[in-house]
């Protein structure tokens, strides 16, 4: 199965290629992402202009040209299979839980599996996806002039499992959901991935 890490800044800032422990943090993702039991092939989506810089840290990365997140998803996306999609700015991503949600998944007959707060945002992030559904849904958005990823879910066949009954479970899985936004954020990850996640 293939992964996409979405690393195409909107904000100034996003930073997917922000050092933690001296590895850039994208890296980590990719790195994490591998650790998988079902990923075998990861992809990174990136502004055309950075393809040069990113390619010094991540395997497969796919420059696009594009105005916002969601063009450039449609842009890298391939047309069939299923990938897990994930932002590059979630460097405690468990490859534990990933493989828990691609069980799900496959035993699910909807095009995609999402996570989902209890206050019913989604984590669109930080789920898996039938490609030709997500392609489809993202046309959808475009042709609405709609730029927010979580649009995507509007037009999915879509099954939901909650973040908050899977911590219940085991309370290191809210980790994976953090996103490094600052610093501090930056700090926070560097003390957690050294206690062995």
């Amino acid at each position: 199965m293939q992964a996409y890490i979405l690393a195409f800044p909107e904000k100034k800032w996003e930073n997917y290629l922000a050092p933690i422990l001296e590895e850039p943090m994208v890296k980590i993702v990719e790195k994490r992402l591998l650790n998988t039991k079902r990923i075998d092939e990861v992809f990174t989506v990136v502004r055309k202009d950075k393809l040069k810089k990113f390619s010094l840290h991540v395997s497969n990365p796919i420059g696009v040209s594009a105005r916002n997140k969601l063009e450039a998803l449609h842009r890298a996306l391939p047309f069939s299979g299923d990938i897990f999609l994930v932002e590059g700015n979630m460097p405690l991503v468990m490859p534990f839980l990933v493989d828990y949600l691609s069980t799900l998944f496959y035993e699910s007959y909807a095009d995609a599996l999402i996570p989902v707060w209890a206050d019913g945002s989604f984590e669109i992030t930080h789920a898996f996806y039938n490609a030709r559904a997500l392609r489809k849904a993202i046309e959808t958005c475009l042709s609405e002039n709609e730029r927010r990823l979580s649009c995507i879910a509007k037009h999915l066949d879509y099954e939901k499992i909650s973040i908050e009954g899977l911590i219940k479970r085991n309370p290191k899985v809210s980790l994976s959901f953090f996103k490094v936004r600052s610093s501090f954020d930056i700090r926070f990850v560097e003390e957690n991935i050294g206690k062995g996640l």
